[in-house]
């Protein structure tokens, strides 16, 4: 059997906390595709930029959901950060941090920086000085990038990755869809198999 070419697009957001506890998986999913199926992030984004301060329920909310994944799938979190920062729900800053990283090639490095900032050293990416030393982490110019984080390039630029989530027909992160020619296929998502996801591609890129 022989695979057809295709593209699997993984919609995100770096701080999403289910990202973050899909992330073993993925990295299993990805490891084990065909040669012939191409990855593609797309940046969803979750939260518009604010400065206002997150509401106390909404903060409970999104603890309780941080402990309900550490139940479910065995994921390290930091509550840390609930007393030692001010959380915002703004989570554009960190797409376009990665969209910016990964005009270097380094996307997977500043997404798995963001995602340890928040979720395991209590330090919060909404805020674009943590996005700067995060970005000096990775190897990036840190004034270059503070810079570019402002620009409205980048924002031009993470405005069509959301528009490309809504063609996706995505509502939730993370997704899954694979790409076949002009036909879009929704993959189920499985936070503990990656086998789950696999045989779907499989089945749907496989030929004679």
């Amino acid at each position: 059997m022989a695979n057809v070419k295709s593209t699997l697009y993984y919609i995100h957001d770096p701080m999403c906390s289910w990202c973050w506890g899909y992330r073993p998986v993925w990295l299993e999913l990805k490891s084990a595709l065909p040669s012939e199926c191409a990855v593609t992030n797309v940046l969803g984004g979750l939260a518009p930029d604010s400065d206002e301060p997150m509401p106390e329920e909404m903060q409970k909310t999104i603890e309780a959901t941080w402990h309900e994944i550490e139940t479910k799938l065995g994921t390290r979190f930091n509550y840390d950060f609930w007393t030692k920062c001010e959380p915002r729900r703004d989570t554009y800053k960190a797409c376009r941090a990665v969209l910016i990283a990964a005009a270097h090639e380094l996307e997977e490095r500043m997404i798995l920086a963001i995602q340890r900032a928040y979720y395991l050293n209590a330090q919060n990416p909404s805020d674009i000085d943590t996005l700067v030393d995060l970005a000096i982490e990775v190897s990036l110019n840190g004034r270059s990038f503070r810079s570019a984080l402002e620009s409205d390039d980048t924002d031009k630029l993470f405005i069509r990755q959301r528009k490309m989530a809504a063609y996706l027909d995505v509502t939730g992160f993370p997704s899954l869809r694979l790409k076949i020619e002009d036909e879009v296929h929704p993959i189920t998502l499985d936070y503990q198999d990656y086998r789950v996801s696999l045989n779907e591609i499989l089945a749907l890129t496989q030929v004679d």
